[in-house]
């Protein structure tokens, strides 16, 4: 017996000991941290690193990045005193499953004139004002007010838009601004760490950090806005929400790698994936608008069909009784007379596989290789035609076969205020009542006659007082006039409105 008991003493003194030491490590962590029900899970001090993961390298990145970037991304307020403007969540709405963002029903209610209708974000890019946004954050506005992180505010003049991309300039008076330099979109990897920077839900300054989940994304969002749009996004998982639109997407150097455009999600809101126009392309448009007031746009001169979409190539062979493939590639339905394309010796049947450097496995991708050129410049394409790859060089041309660049000045009646227009029948006058008319086609957002209040098949009966039956009215009444426009035209509703504004 005595033997057992000595056996067992050592065994006793070291749970009495372990006991004593849970219990006083317990009372100590709940004396020193009463104020939390769970506080001696979490010490304070708590100094416990994940194995093989540089904790404190990435947060002196954010913190730097953050750092350099909050200054320079502003708030921007869109005010307009029409019940059609379109504001950022109608934009957001065309994403998320409403194809026409309510903008044409008129459902938006009137906005007392010292509120803002729609609400973004910007980026400032140079010391003396320039700002990039997005083109839907500016949309129909009549006021654009700029509000700096510092809550200085301003009135910015918008320089020029694109809805193909989605891109926006202004500019503010002011000097010595801070501001964020453009970094080279094209050496952006997935996986690498990046920052959202902008103004979500009236959040001033808010920083969100992510990860590129993917490049070259399209998402066919831009084709609300423009018959010949540019996607290429950038896609991240660092929270984007309304507001955010036109913020900042920063490396941890803090470059602008992207400007934020859109989001994806079933409820309006942050799900997972957020969309931003890359710098590269994003600069090119404003050093467009800067030097020349339009963005400088090359094309191939061609009607494609994209190969990687089986609805278009289901709905195509049945139209054409044809037998094509899906697959990768753009295959070409038209090639246009006089075009880049033609005078290469493109074919109606190829299909275009390469541009320079970049595989084209769909429309996107040959639309974001071209689009980002200008006319005059030259592309290497390869195109494979009865089996055989073949590469040749296209020089690009402007929409009306141009290579050299254009500016306001040499723009169409059309161009200028962003309408074409289509004979109204006399039937239809009949039946209305009416003496004169047009038809507005392929209004485009943010132009002219958008601001005013002119969406698709609103018919436009008077310009500056005087009918208008047909295209050619509307340019010989507008052509190399330069003073303020007045247009009568009819809504949805019947309703007669004249609105005015000045030519460009």
């Amino acid at each position: 017996m005595k033997n057992t008991l000595k056996k067992l003493i050592p065994y006793a003194f070291v749970g009495v000991v372990s006991g004593a030491t849970t219990f006083g490590a317990i009372h100590y962590f709940n004396d020193n941290n009463s104020d939390s029900e769970f506080s001696y899970f979490a010490p304070k001090n708590n100094d416990a690193k994940y194995a093989s993961f540089n904790m404190a390298g990435v947060g002196d990145d954010f913190v730097k990045a953050s750092k350099m970037t909050v200054p320079a991304v502003v708030s921007i307020k869109n005010y307009s005193n029409r019940t059609s403007a379109r504001s950022e969540q109608d934009m957001f709405d065309l994403f998320f499953g409403n194809p026409f963002g309510n903008s044409q029903k008129q459902q938006q209610q009137q906005q007392p004139k010292d509120m803002p209708t729609g609400m973004g974000s910007g980026v400032i890019i140079s010391p003396d004002g320039y700002i990039i946004s997005n083109n839907h954050v500016v949309a129909g506005a009549s006021k654009l007010e700029v509000v700096l992180s510092n809550k200085k505010s301003y009135v910015a003049n918008l320089i020029g838009t694109d809805p193909t991309t989605d891109i926006a300039l202004l500019k503010i008076e002011e000097k010595g601004l801070p501001y964020l330099n453009f970094g080279n979109s094209d050496n952006v990897e997935v996986g690498q760490w990046v920052l959202a920077v902008g103004n979500p839900m009236g959040l001033n300054s808010t920083v969100t950090a992510g990860i590129v989940s993917a490049k070259g994304r399209s998402i066919d969002l831009l084709s609300q806005q423009s018959r010949t749009p540019i996607e290429s996004f950038i896609q991240t998982d660092a929270a984007i929400n309304p507001g955010n639109s036109g913020g900042a997407l920063v490396n941890p150097n803090g470059e602008l790698i992207g400007i934020n455009s859109a989001i994806s999600s079933k409820t309006g809101y942050y799900e997972g994936y957020g969309f931003a126009v890359p710098s590269n392309l994003a600069r090119k448009v404003v050093e467009d608008i800067k030097q020349f007031g339009l963005v400088q746009r090359g094309f191939l001169g061609v009607v494609p069909l994209d190969l990687s979409d089986q609805r278009q190539v289901a709905a195509y062979n049945q139209q054409k009784k044809t037998n094509i493939k899906s697959g990768d590639g753009v295959y070409l339905m038209e090639v246009s007379e006089n075009g880049g394309a033609e005078d290469a010796g493109l074919r109606n049947g190829d299909i275009i596989t390469k541009v320079d450097n970049t595989v084209i496995s769909s429309y996107y991708d040959l639309s974001f290789a071209v689009g980002s050129k200008r006319p005059g410049d030259k592309v290497a394409v390869t195109y494979l035609r009865n089996g055989k790859l073949n590469t040749v060089n296209v020089t690009l041309k402007d929409q009306k076969g141009g290579t050299s660049f254009r500016s306001k000045a040499d723009l169409s009646v059309t161009e200028k205020i962003g309408s074409e227009f289509e004979p109204l029948s006399e039937r239809f006058k009949t039946d209305y009542g009416l003496n004169s008319g047009v038809v507005a086609k392929n209004v485009i957002e943010g132009s002219e006659m958008a601001k005013i209040g002119v969406v698709d098949n609103y018919i436009v009966i008077e310009v500056n007082g005087k009918p208008v039956n047909s295209q050619k009215d509307v340019e010989k009444i507008l052509n190399g006039y330069s003073g303020n426009v007045q247009v009568k035209y009819v809504d949805e509703y019947g309703r007669i409105t004249t609105r005015g504004f000045k030519m460009p």
